[in-house]
């Protein structure tokens, strides 16, 4: 498919005015892409977690105004119509900015175009832009981060950020893929990520089919892991980090984040440099996204937990950035992330940088 190995995996795909979702749900037991036509059919996709991870989200509401801008091209309001489609993707999911991000440019786009027929087509070259310019800056990422990696030992990771959470390669996943290939880690520790188990269920299968070694653990587990020694490097995503390096996401990151403190192990994030909301001064006031109670006391429909007991059940937490070491985007590395550093790295005015992201945690 291409000259990186350990690279053979895209979950979004765009042919013939329609969309296709591998449907993360059905994984590791069935591989199956799931037909979009609208965009109604793209937001309930998003809110039901045929996609997750925020640069996914962001690259697939961008294709779901394509299908907007499509179904509308016979009508006289089509703009109205788009307008209305693009507010229902970006009510689908709260958290990871790329959704908004992405749907910003594409309601320029839209907004600059004299017809209907002009939008379908700007669109789509903007959407297709935007998903060719996430794989290539996965890999710039994962670059910048595999260096930073010690050789010699494992590395452990949380939730999914490979190919399934971006538009290919992956961000946190890019890097370990990108230190796999070059022969610097020794494998990869991996957590089951509860209550949806991205960890077991989409990391484990995306390692697994590009041939990386990887072991499972619940998440009460990394304690133990990390004071065995065996860890080198802890690995992870972000939905949004704020101006000051307070960076939202996966629950279970802060946890994992103090624990990686205590025991002397490098923590990394790898997000690209559009994940940085600068509009967000810290990490109190991203908005946290609460899902359904019956996540955590059900499982594939079966109750798990005694009749009648209440589930806390955020989707993210925030990292504040002093547990932070590092920063990797794929313009370089911020070191010991801060209000100052990452101001150094806000875009100039009029700069369109593509709109990308890490991943959404669940």
């Amino acid at each position: 498919m291409n000259d990186f190995v350990s690279d053979t995996i895209r979950p979004v795909r765009f042919a013939d005015d329609r969309l296709w979702l591998l449907d993360q749900r059905r994984l590791p037991a069935q591989e199956t892409f799931l037909p979009l036509d609208d965009a109604p059919a793209v937001a309930d996709a998003i809110r039901e977690m045929v996609v997750r991870g925020a640069p996914a989200i962001g690259i697939t509401a961008a294709f779901g105004v394509v299908l907007a801008c499509h179904q509308a091209l016979q009508a006289t309001d089509w703009r109205e119509r788009v307008g209305a489609d693009i507010a229902t993707l970006r009510a689908a999911r709260p958290t990871a900015v790329n959704l908004f991000w992405a749907l910003d440019r594409m309601q320029a786009v839209v907004a600059a175009a004299g017809s209907a027929r002009a939008a379908l087509t700007a669109t789509r070259e903007t959407a297709m832009a935007m998903l060719e310019a996430d794989i290539a800056g996965n890999r710039e990422l994962g670059a910048h981060g595999a260096a930073l990696i010690e050789p010699g030992r494992a590395v452990l990771t949380h939730c999914n950020t490979g190919s399934l959470a971006t538009g290919g390669y992956g961000t946190a996943l890019g890097v370990i893929r990108a230190a796999w290939d070059q022969g610097r880690i020794t494998g990869v520790y991996a957590d089951e990520t509860r209550p949806w188990m991205q960890g077991s269920r989409l990391t484990a299968w995306e390692l697994v089919h590009d041939g990386i070694p990887v072991t499972l653990l619940c998440e009460g587990a990394a304690a133990r892991l990390l004071q065995s020694g065996e860890v080198g490097c802890v690995v992870v995503g972000a939905d949004r980090i704020a101006a000051n390096g307070d960076t939202a996401n996966k629950i279970g990151t802060y946890g994992l984040a103090l624990l990686a403190r205590a025991h002397g192990v490098r923590f990394m994030v790898a997000a690209p440099v559009a994940t940085i909301d600068y509009a967000t001064p810290a990490g109190d006031a991203i908005p946290i996204e609460q899902r359904d109670a019956g996540e955590v006391l059900t499982l594939a429909g079966q109750p798990l937990a005694a009749a009648g007991a209440a589930a806390y059940n955020p989707a993210f937490d925030v990292t504040p950035a002093g547990l932070i070491d590092a920063i990797v985007t794929e313009r370089g590395v911020i070191e010991n992330p801060d209000a100052e550093r990452l101001a150094a790295w806000r875009p100039h005015p009029g700069d369109t940088p593509e709109p990308r992201g890490v991943h959404e945690g669940t």
